[in-house]
């Protein structure tokens, strides 16, 4: 399939696009809103000739932000504009930069949507987070000879072998991007096979690891564990959860309180559309939760604090003892360990981490994290970490070295993205 039928058949899809959205828009109406946005139409004032930097959801959002900052502070001169396609991604987005940066969603892949949101943007340079390739908007770009660079680029052995499947889409397009900063050796070589321009292709590490938590952030979290009187309870928190894992850590806190009587679970679904059920779980457990969404404290008698905010997780993440992180105990990839790591917490997950295969495998031969399976197993291991200081110091001290050792990614990346502009 080459890039023309690809366009084709991306037009005829489009009454299915509209019914995916639709759909969607059942358990969450935000993906109603603002469909113009989609076929850029609609579109925000957008200031031109600046910087634009596209992360499909949320954790792509997340791990742009210090990109963003760093090239914010690099290129003060330069508008940045960061795009999206979920609305959980934009609305991380909102909560990370507020009006410092441009907004809006990416349209869709069509050639003359691509076209008309570029002539608008007009971006000096377009910087794609991770592995997030769209043919029609790289080649656009190439016809408007806008550099291209893909950033903190993974790329699975499955992913290539799907990719593999369709070189005249392919070989072209990764023929076209002026830069890719890849997080492994491994993944370069899998580039490279599938069209990648050898003199494009640089190995820069994560960026990931490069996680900077600002002073103010934790202050706000020994305010908070004061005023809740957190510094007297044991906490947890199993943060960035999905359907199927919110019951299991319920039930590991439910072992943990005949133990720990005064325990707290810190519970953060990862999308804000299972809030309101997470919610309704926690009171069926007969467990008494409260919303940070509501502003309401702590009390002693609290059980559960639902983390149903936007942009709070490192806040979150600060407040605990111990941290678990979610989308792991179920097949959906995991999310950041490194996170909780950088703000010096032992960290648990479960076995499905293949969105971080290479760092879940250093913090592991480390020492720096535990995987769980079951709520018996969540249970057993935070109540360890709770009552052996010796096993919380040495995963907490084997995650900072994991984290130092692997720094300077970033700066590496900024190096690339300054040399295709």
């Amino acid at each position: 399939m080459n890039r023309t039928l690809y366009s084709i058949l991306l037009y005829l899809a489009l009454p299915l696009i509209a019914a995916r959205l639709w759909w969607r828009g059942r358990k969450a109406p935000a993906y109603r809103q603002r469909i113009g946005e989609r076929f850029a139409l609609g579109l925000p004032a957008l200031k031109p000739g600046g910087i634009w930097l596209h992360a499909v959801s949320v954790g792509e959002s997340i791990a742009a932000a210090p990109v963003v900052r760093a090239l914010q502070e690099r290129y003060p001169q330069l508008p940045v504009t960061v795009t999206c396609m979920t609305p959980t991604g934009s609305e991380r987005i909102r909560a990370l930069f507020g009006d410092s940066v441009q907004h809006c969603y990416l349209p869709y892949d069509m050639p003359c949507r691509a076209r008309a949101f570029l002539q608008k943007l007009q971006p000096v340079v377009a910087v794609v987070m991770e592995t997030e390739l769209w043919p029609n908007h790289i080649h656009q770009c190439a016809r408007m000879n806008i550099p291209v660079v893909l950033a903190n680029a993974r790329l699975s052995e499955r992913s290539a072998r799907g990719y593999a499947r369709f070189p005249k889409l392919t070989a072209p397009m990764l023929a076209q991007l002026s830069g890719i900063a890849v997080q492994t050796q491994a993944e370069a070589e899998r580039f490279l096979q599938l069209g990648a321009r050898p003199e494009a292709v640089q190995v820069t590490g994560s960026i990931k690891f490069d996680l900077h938590i600002q002073p103010q952030l934790l202050q706000t979290a020994q305010q908070l564990r004061e005023q809740w009187q957190l510094e007297q309870r044991k906490v947890w928190i199993a943060g960035s959860t999905h359907e199927g894992e919110d019951l299991l850590m319920l039930e590991a806190h439910q072992q943990l309180l005949q133990a720990f009587p005064a325990a707290l679970l810190i519970l953060v679904p990862r999308h804000p559309e299972r809030f309101d059920t997470t919610y309704r779980l926690c009171q069926a457990q007969g467990l008494e939760v409260t919303r940070r969404s509501r502003a309401e404290p702590v009390t002693a008698a609290t059980r559960v604090l639902l983390g149903d905010t936007m942009g709070e997780m490192l806040l979150l993440y600060a407040l605990a003892d111990v941290a678990l992180v979610g989308g792991s105990l179920v097949p959906h990839g995991g999310h950041n360990l490194l996170e909780p790591v950088a703000l010096g917490k032992p960290v648990l997950s479960g076995s499905y981490v293949q969105n971080f295969l290479e760092i879940a495998g250093q913090l592991k031969d480390a020492g720096a994290l535990r995987e769980v399976s079951d709520a018996r197993e969540t249970a057993t291991a935070v109540a360890r970490l709770w009552t052996d200081q010796k096993a919380w110091q040495d995963m907490q001290q084997a995650g900072q070295q994991v984290l130092k050792a692997n720094q300077g990614a970033l700066e590496r990346l900024l190096k690339v993205i300054g040399d295709a502009m």
